[in-house]
């Protein structure tokens, strides 16, 4: 298997806070360098956000992936090539690859114009995988023959449309992390010998979700709420070991709240373990 190698040495770094999702652009740590092949490649926009390393998203594809294609549609940058499609906005918490959703905790950030991802992540979407030499400092990019599996391939077509389906039924307008923590109690509930052990089996017990008796469930998911069981379905997780939501402005006073054990609170849900 032929490789690409990418060292980015890794000196310490002091972020500054910042806006929402816009980063003031930095210098490169002194010594920091980005190797292909043994090549020294432009400036890769290395910068350590809350202990994440980003780099440029385009200056990163470009040195793995010569014969990509970059534009713009819209707000999203565009990368193409030979088995890969990936796209990604600035402010989201995700970049779309293939059909699949990878999670940015830290969100996608504009660098001073340019857009940073982790690396980590862009190394996923092109599928290879990271190693950090932590004597060293030494981060090494490894990338593989092709690049991530599609979305058609990786996900169970069943699990995707009915979660994405109570997603959108229990969270449609809350925001991405709302959605998130509906789909972790579903995940929850199906690793828990408390429950059924299928998606479908979770959401179509008696008397658990509202939306599967009024069949409010059967409506089409808006966007955000199949991004969000995609996500569900890479292994996000928000919202701990919750396994109960209950908005409290409708059910003041639910069984949750009287008998479970408080976790957090995202969004109008209050989730319970």
């Amino acid at each position: 298997m032929r490789m690409r190698i990418l060292c980015l040495m890794l000196c310490l770094a002091t972020i500054l806070p910042m806006g929402s999702w816009a980063l003031a652009a930095e210098e490169p740590a002194e010594g920091s360098y980005f190797l292909v092949d043994g090549n020294v490649c432009e400036d890769p926009g290395l910068t350590v956000y809350n202990g994440i390393t980003y780099v440029s998203l385009v200056n990163a594809v470009l040195a793995l992936r010569p014969d990509a294609i970059i534009g713009w549609e819209g707000e999203y940058v565009v990368v193409t090539a030979e088995g890969l499609d990936l796209r990604a906005r600035v402010g989201d918490e995700y970049i779309q690859a293939n059909g699949r959703c990878l999670y940015v905790l830290n969100g996608v950030i504009d660098g001073g114009g340019r857009v940073l991802v982790p690396v980590r992540t862009i190394a996923q979407a092109l599928g290879g995988w990271v190693s950090w030499n932590q004597e060293s400092g030494v981060v090494e990019v490894y990338s593989g023959e092709s690049p991530i599996a599609s979305g058609d391939s990786y996900y169970d077509s069943d699990s995707l449309y009915w979660l994405s389906r109570i997603i959108n039924a229990e969270s449609g307008n809350q925001p991405l992390d709302g959605k998130l923590a509906v789909g972790t109690v579903i995940m929850n509930r199906v690793d828990s010998p408390r429950f059924p052990n299928t998606i479908y089996d979770v959401i179509f017990a008696p008397n658990q979700f509202t939306p599967a008796s009024s069949g409010s469930i059967y409506r089409e998911p808006n966007a955000e709420s199949v991004v969000a069981a995609k996500l569900i379905l890479e292994g996000v997780r928000v919202g701990g070991s919750s396994l109960y939501f209950v908005n409290p402005s409708i059910s003041p006073n639910s069984w949750a709240q009287r008998n479970r054990t408080y976790v957090t609170t995202i969004g109008a849900h209050a989730f319970f373990s």
